[in-house]
């Protein structure tokens, strides 16, 4: 049996620096410093807060690691607090939008672990899917968040069983923005495409297609998946999805699949799916809204019931768990 590190309960249990750096970064601390304002009290005035306050969070932060004071009451940044001028973080970690709902849900975890239910909307007021779509705004920074802004470039490579060259038409179930359909048919020039998402997500895919040089090989679909799907492709791919969502719900976006996808398409899964050895973890996503992250004979189950059989599953060199399925049938 392998060795466990020592954990440090003291460290686990901080629940301050957390907190110091989602607040500093709402208060956009790094950008005024890049700017020129280094003073504690030109801070304190350009961010609109509590010199005093300001002050020993950022002493905080300092001794963390992130940040620099030297001299006393004057800061600057290192290369962690530099990493809090990067779209990516500052999505996740700005209370004063997204990165509020993602930080407050956590405090609903011990309902969740009671119920096995999410309880979001106990804080929020909404389940977290109609809170987005409730707030524009804060629709707009969870396509950012999971798209180019917030995760980089997608990998479009992933292998499929036989080959890409028989394929002619791929269908990237609820894609956000675009940018793994992008990379999919930059990747392989004889395809098409269609992007499949709400209204909303899917008119925000145009720079990415651009970007890439295949906009004039795709096509969008805005809708919701739970919907029925453009009809007539030879692959239907969910990345990252499944997770986002219960068994139930889950069931009925692979059925819609399968249904497009009859009789002699295929389902793809990237994501979400691991090997029945791997250990169990927790995920944001099940905290949020009772998403989960299968093994395979759990998927397995899911795809039985929407009507579709498995018929390839492994680790790819792409890092892809892929898991392909067919009509059964």
């Amino acid at each position: 049996m392998a060795s466990q590190a020592a954990a440090n309960l003291e460290s686990l249990t901080d629940l301050c620096t957390p907190w110091c750096i989602h607040v500093v970064t709402t208060l956009r601390i790094a950008e005024h410093i890049q700017a020129g304002t280094t003073r504690i009290e030109e801070l304190a005035k350009a961010a609109d807060c509590d010199e005093y306050v300001l002050h020993s969070i950022l002493g905080h932060l300092v001794s963390k690691g992130v940040f620099l004071e030297t001299p006393q009451g004057t800061f600057a940044l290192n290369e962690p607090a530099r990493k809090l001028l990067e779209p990516s973080w500052r999505l996740g970690l700005d209370l004063d939008g997204l990165g509020g709902r993602l930080a407050g849900v956590w405090s609903t975890m011990l309902k969740y672990v009671r119920t096995g239910e999410p309880a979001y909307k106990d804080v929020f007021g909404l389940p977290f899917w109609e809170d987005l779509n409730a707030h524009p705004s804060l629709a707009a920074e969870f396509d950012a968040l999971i798209g180019p802004a917030g995760h980089g470039t997608p990998k479009g490579e992933f292998e499929i069983t036989g080959g890409w060259e028989s394929v002619r038409n791929v269908v990237d179930v609820a894609g956000g923005t675009g940018a793994m359909l992008a990379e999919v048919l930059r990747l392989h020039r004889h395809l098409t495409g269609t992007l499949v998402d709400l209204p909303r997500t899917v008119a925000l895919a145009t720079d990415n297609f651009r970007a890439a040089g295949v906009e004039d090989r795709v096509k969008t679909s805005g809708q919701s998946f739970f919907d029925p799907l453009p009809t007539g492709s030879d692959i239907y791919y969910l990345r990252g999805i499944i997770n986002d969502w219960p068994d139930r719900e889950s069931i009925e976006i692979l059925r819609r699949c399968r249904e497009a996808a009859q009789p002699n398409g295929r389902v793809v899964v990237l994501g979400g799916v691991g090997p029945d050895t791997r250990p169990m973890i927790l995920t944001i996503e099940m905290i949020l809204v009772g998403g989960k992250q299968r093994k395979l004979s759990e998927f397995e189950r899911l795809a039985h019931a929407a009507g579709l059989s498995i018929t390839a599953a492994a680790r790819q060199s792409s890092g892809y768990f892929v898991v392909e399925c067919a009509p059964a049938g």
